[in-house]
């Protein structure tokens, strides 16, 4: 039986408990098999607390029905939660991604261990609300953790809906997204005059625009940031190829390329969370450690771009 939106099941209460304020709040996402539980950092605006790697699924969830191609799926889906991160995101954009979510968290019954990110990517009211109802319906996510606004698309029309469902409990969050530095005037601009609770943009070691002004206003304005194409969609990888793991890297505990690349981009305190996409279990198991441990300090980031740089 599907639920509606006055239905109160265990995981909404959790979820709206953890954003109800110091004296009420629940321990942070943990849920790691591990002796040590994955790094955190505050939503600045309600001061949950959320782990710092999550999971990106644009093509990677994009499958059909058959249990070969979802069993890797699942699996992907069980290292993220066992090492304790929580956050997954999604879009209409991304072909079945939703559907594929909503199902095998609802298969696997972690529902209540994880944070769940989709989008609305269409223009007009009632467009959007028709759009971002059966988001909500295929990911089975109620209330929806965080509704954004896909590359600014209609912003305007879509965040009058969305501050209605905030208030209505529809949602928790409310996030505008850009994959690219193209869109930073415009969603600089949206900062400096809307009330936001999280931003999505691109950032990584090769791509480092948004740490001019984005990140540093996000920090300045208290709005959460999740980073998506942290490996500039493959191309760091394609950089490093043949090329020797540099020694001075284990300084800040990273033991792969991956790892490397991810912790530079965590390293920047406005960064709350970084989204990697996969469909592989390998690569899972390797992007939920750079969630452990040290991070690079100011004087090893510049190191590290000048080693990219060169």
């Amino acid at each position: 039986m599907k639920n509606t939106w006055n239905e109160i099941s265990r995981r909404e209460a959790a979820k709206w408990l953890a954003i109800g304020g110091s004296s009420m709040m629940i321990p942070s996402f943990n849920f790691s098999k591990e002796k040590k539980t994955m790094n955190t950092r505050i939503v600045p605006s309600s001061k949950e607390e959320i782990p710092i790697i999550g999971l990106g699924t644009w093509q990677s969830f994009d499958v059909g029905d058959s249990d070969e191609e979802r069993a890797p799926l699942k699996e992907v889906l069980k290292i993220l939660v066992d090492h304790g991160g929580s956050l997954i995101d999604s879009s209409p954009m991304y072909g079945h991604s939703e559907k594929v979510v909503g199902e095998l968290t609802t298969e696997l019954k972690i529902k209540s261990k994880i944070f769940e990110a989709t989008k609305v990517w269409t223009s007009g009211q009632e467009e959007g609300i028709d759009q971002m109802t059966t988001s909500i319906n295929l990911m089975n996510a109620y209330p929806m953790d965080l509704m954004q606004i896909h590359n600014l698309v209609d912003w305007k029309t879509h965040l009058k809906t969305l501050r209605k469902w905030k208030a209505e409990k529809k949602i928790r969050y409310i996030g505008i997204t850009h994959y690219h530095q193209g869109g930073y005037e415009e969603m600089e601009k949206i900062m400096k005059t809307e009330s936001l609770d999280f931003i999505q943009i691109n950032y990584n070691l090769a791509v480092r625009d948004a740490a001019e002004r984005i990140l540093p206003l996000a920090k300045d304005k208290g709005i959460a940031v999740l980073i998506n194409r942290p490996y500039e969609g493959g191309s760091l990888f394609k950089k490093v190829k043949g090329k020797d793991f540099p020694e001075w890297a284990k300084e800040f505990e990273a033991e792969s390329w991956g790892q490397m690349f991810l912790k530079f981009i965590l390293a920047h305190p406005a960064v709350t969370c970084v989204i990697p996409g996969t469909s592989k279990a390998k690569h899972m198991r390797d992007n939920v450690k750079a969630g452990f441990g040290k991070l690079p300090d100011a004087q090893m980031q510049r190191r590290m771009i000048e080693w990219l740089d060169s």
